[in-house]
């Protein structure tokens, strides 16, 4: 199985290209899939499209980027078309056009505003501040995403996702509440090394701590989880593995050369920790390497 190109919300970090790696994982028959981070939701629009579970649950912190999903999914048409006219009044107005439009977004929580933004801005690598403003420059570099490609992207999504998603936007523990050992659990939460600092990207970040213990509450309820959860590139380590208490196995997924890396001319890899919790671990046996070439992996998943 090859990574999907359906990607209406062009996150940086976005799981897209890990997804057939991360749900090979998967128990068969799940009941509902849990994202309470979603994000682009890459991982849920991956296993909607290959039937890897009957429902699905997409929750984040971030009230807009819910209205976003609830749009995308039961509105689609508004979507793609307020879209479509923000990316063509860019060309007559130039750069200056994103901080209208991010000044529009800070001041109206548009979810529409935000999509644009967030396929407009460096790197597609959202910025908040306190009050949940957007702070992302423009990518001079790029014009974001096509307007005919998005417009795919959203009807796509929409089809896959209608009539068999739940929205829930708030505090993560709050969204799996319900999860059952029927269920799944997906995470991938803000890292501990990017969550804290002048570099904080989110709109809310998320106590190791706390993390922790509600996993502790997952396996307590026989809930089956993974989560994507910091990890090293080169020689420098993001964030301290999570405790053995947990009895979750540790695996190292190659997710390719580090793009800052390259830029300061180190040919360094990136590996992201996945934690896979004992129930799944228990149900797989041999669990894969996943350490291994991001493109021997890939040759493997297209066969």
């Amino acid at each position: 199985m090859t990574p999907l190109t359906i990607q209406p919300i062009p996150y940086q970090g976005s799981k897209r290209l890990l997804a057939p790696r991360i749900t090979r994982l998967f128990p068969k028959r799940v009941g509902t899939l849990y994202e309470p981070f979603a994000g682009s939701g890459a991982i849920t629009i991956y296993a909607a499209h290959h039937e890897l579970a009957k429902r699905f649950v997409i929750g984040d912190v971030h009230a807009q980027l819910i209205d976003l999903w609830e749009m995308i999914i039961n509105r689609p048409d508004v979507v793609w078309a307020g879209y479509r006219a923000l990316w063509e009044q860019q060309h007559e107005a130039g750069l200056a056009h994103f901080n209208t439009v991010r000044s529009h977004y800070n001041a109206s929580r548009d979810p529409v505003a935000l999509l644009y933004l967030i396929a407009r801005c460096v790197k597609n690598a959202i910025r908040f501040n306190r009050m949940g403003d957007f702070t992302q420059s423009v990518d001079k570099r790029r014009k974001g995403m096509n307007p005919d490609k998005m417009e795919l992207n959203i009807r796509r999504v929409s089809s896959l996702l209608r009539n068999r998603t739940q929205l829930f936007s708030g505090d993560f523990a709050d969204c799996i509440a319900d999860a059952s050992a029927r269920d799944l659990v997906y995470m991938d939460p803000p890292y501990q090394g990017t969550t804290y600092g002048n570099d904080k990207r989110y709109v809310a970040g998320l106590e190791r701590e706390r993390l922790i213990k509600v996993l502790h509450n997952l396996n307590n309820r026989s809930v089956g989880y993974i989560l994507s959860y910091d990890g090293k590139t080169g020689d420098k380590e993001y964030g301290e593995p999570l405790p053995h208490t947990l009895g979750a196995k540790h695996l190292h997924i190659n997710a390719g050369r580090s793009s800052q890396a390259t830029l300061s001319g180190r040919a360094e890899v990136t590996l992201e920790s996945l934690y896979v919790s004992s129930s799944i671990a228990a149900s797989i046996g041999q669990l894969p390497d996943y350490a291994t070439s991001s493109k021997a992996q890939h040759e493997l998943f297209s066969q």
